[in-house]
């Protein structure tokens, strides 16, 4: 049953639009119940679940919904530069703070004192007795950058962004200026980002570079630690790389990439008369460049994958050459250019559980310790400290280890035709793979974002309760080269990105994993969107659908966007299509003129505080169906954002989803 116990029931009925709230506890949930006057009395015939939807332990112990997404015993670990410190995240009376232990440990403290919302990211600055980390309001996304002297016991944290209302983002550390720091913050102007310079021990901060207009993300040069890069986006959605030679230079041109390009400055070179990009021009995919400061000319192509964008680059921090780049387009591949750091991941890849992924976390100035994780699909993140020079493998902690419990599905990644024949690559988790099980659509959100190989918590959930779980990188996600992306273009709702979506399901019917007439469609923020695009233009392929944070009505949402979008709401509206000029277009794409079509039973989430995709945008589509006399359920949480940061909330709504 849901956990939270202080509920208010808000019931908007069609004959009288007024709100009766019963008085709840001070951290509630919200359970919007929207319903027409005659819904009680069951209005309309809706599908049932079928004996073959009945939850299934599918042969495993059932898990429950605190162990998949509660909070983790142990994460985010980060060792100081010097090495003498290693920090990480732990809960306190459920809720994550920020600990600290020397490198032998056994003297683990707890040096934050986050008693609700949680602490989600944490990292040294290069002094390695001040730890940094940022922390919103109730999911408004409005960051503020906060420190903690380690050095000294008892010592509060102190907020080094300390402005109503403004965002801050962008962190440079150098370990040449360990006793600063840049950031960016939208202070003086909400829509841009200027740099700020901030000391410290004292904490004060000034301006350093102010934006000269559409910057959306800095650089810095590291000899010098002055801000010498941006990356403008200008109105025609074409983006720019800026440099210059000092911080009293003007400002020039170094790369521009047209609207349908991808790329980026990665770094300057050593030499001062280089920078590292990554750039797709003049092929299908990013590669990474080396480029001429002087006018923005390739002299090198360093690295490349026909079939996925460059990933994570690893460069020397002093001489800043290239020591290994990662592709993904299925799994994480690395191309090294040094064969030391070669030889530790082969090593690394042999010492951990038996297929996982070796990331490196955290590492010293030196490179003599590192922190590694191993990453699996059926099993809990493994954290290690490695000694480079010995090669000894420490054993640190695992993230979750009430997941170890429990026998959990593999994840496959499969290859799917649509139906023009652009193959899309997915992953599958599944109960049984010897016969059609009902199936989860999991969508990812973005929608220029894609899903990864890994233990997913979500998928988990579903396979372990008898489902199959798939999900797709449908044209439109990131990381498939430039065609891909922009196959997305102008195909939102009714368009090809949802036809990949329908292909899959009937790919998951034909190959017998799924049960055709037992089909969910589920997912977050683009991923809530192509629920209801589901549910509305194809009414019988689903059997329900559950909506998070998704929006509703395209116009309204990019209306709606926090100032600092500015910039990308040109690029968003070359992407969708254009919902300002063309009414007609925006209307055929966005569910809410379209709800009469909804057979399927709908549950949406939303978070009150999203700065994103506005509250607004779960109430028109929930008023609306109530009006229609159609039944939905809908649940506010009045803390939280764009997706659920707290664990009580997330394990509400999944036991909500569950009993849906």
């Amino acid at each position: 049953t849901p956990q939270n116990a202080g509920v208010a029931v808000v019931l908007l009925q069609k004959s009288k639009r007024t709100t009766h709230v019963f008085k709840m506890l001070k951290h509630s949930v919200a359970i919007v119940a929207i319903a027409a006057s005659a819904a009680f009395t069951a209005p309309r015939s809706l599908p049932m679940r079928t004996a073959a939807m009945k939850f299934s332990a599918a042969d495993a112990e059932l898990v429950p919904r605190d162990v998949l997404f509660g909070n983790p015993e142990y994460a985010a670990p980060s060792v100081t530069p010097d090495g003498s410190k290693l920090a990480y995240l732990k809960p306190v009376d459920g809720v994550l703070n920020a600990w600290v232990r020397s490198a032998a440990g056994g003297d683990d403290r707890v040096v934050t004192e986050d008693t609700y919302r949680g602490i989600r990211q944490i990292f040294w600055a290069e002094d390695s007795k001040t730890l940094l980390y940022l922390q919103d309001d109730g999911g408004d996304e409005n960051f503020h950058l906060f420190a903690v002297d380690v050095s000294k016991e008892g010592s509060k944290a102190r907020d080094l962004t300390p402005f109503d209302g403004a965002k801050a983002q962008n962190v440079i550390t150098n370990k040449r200026f360990p006793d600063e720091l840049l950031v960016a913050v939208n202070a003086r102007d909400k829509a841009q980002f200027d740099m700020y310079r901030v000391q410290l021990e004292s904490g004060a901060i000034e301006l350093d570079t102010e934006n000269p207009g559409g910057i959306v993300g800095w650089g810095s040069e590291d000899e010098s630690f002055e801000v010498r890069e941006g990356i403008r986006v200008n109105p025609d959605s074409s983006k720019t790389v800026l440099v210059r030679d000092s911080p009293k230079s003007e400002w020039r041109d170094l790369a521009v990439f047209p609207y349908g390009e991808e790329g980026g400055m990665v770094d300057f070179c050593g030499d001062g008369e280089h920078a590292l990009m990554t750039s797709s021009v003049g092929r299908e995919t990013t590669a990474l460049t080396k480029v001429k400061l002087s006018d923005g000319s390739t002299t090198e192509v360093i690295a490349f994958n026909d079939k996925a964008d460059c990933g994570g680059i690893m460069l020397d921090e002093d001489t800043k050459e290239v020591r290994a780049v990662s592709f993904n387009y299925a799994r994480t591949e690395r191309t090294f250019f040094d064969e030391e750091l070669k030889g530790h991941f082969d090593r690394l890849e042999g010492m951990g559980p038996d297929k996982a992924e070796v990331s490196l976390v955290s590492k010293t100035r030196d490179e003599a310790t590192w922190v590694v994780s191993f990453r699996r699909d059926d099993g809990p993140t493994e954290y290690s400290l490695y000694d480079t020079a010995s090669h000894k493998l420490t054993p640190l902690f695992v993230s979750q280890p009430a997941l170890s419990d429990y026998k959990f599905a593999h994840m496959e990644d499969v290859r799917i035709q649509a139906r023009d024949g652009l193959e899309l690559v997915a992953y599958l988790t599944r109960a049984k793979a010897d016969t059609p099980t009902p199936l989860v659509l999991c969508v990812h959100g973005g929608p220029w974002a894609r899903d990864f190989w890994g233990f997913n918590s979500a998928a988990q959930w579903f396979a372990n309760r008898g489902y199959a779980c798939l999900q797709v990188n449908y044209r439109g996600s990131s990381g498939y080269g430039k065609s891909f992306l922009h196959k997305g273009d102008k195909e939102w709702g009714v368009g090809a990105m949802q036809h990949d979506l329908t292909d899959a399901v009937k790919w998951a019917v034909d190959q017998g994993i799924a049960d055709p007439e037992n089909v969910c469609i589920y997912g977050g923020s683009y991923g809530g969107y192509a629920c209801l695009a589901g549910l509305t233009f194809t009414p019988d392929l689903y059997k329900c659908g559950v909506d998070i944070v998704g929006p509703s009505n395209i116009k309204t949402l990019l209306d709606s966007i926090p100032p600092y979008w500015g910039p990308l709401r040109n690029d968003m509206l070359k992407k969708i299509g254009d919902v300002d000029e063309d009414k007609a277009f925006n209307e055929k794409i966005s569910p809410l003129y379209h709800v009469d079509a909804i057979k399927a039973p709908l549950l949406i989430g939303q978070g009150a505080n999203d700065p994103r995709v506005k509250q607004a945008e779960a109430d028109q589509i929930a008023f609306s169906m109530a009006d229609k006399g159609i039944p939905v359920e809908y649940v506010l949480y009045p803390d939280e954002g764009h997706g659920w940061a707290r664990p009580p909330n997330r394990i509400d709504f999944n036991g909500r989803t569950e009993l849906f």
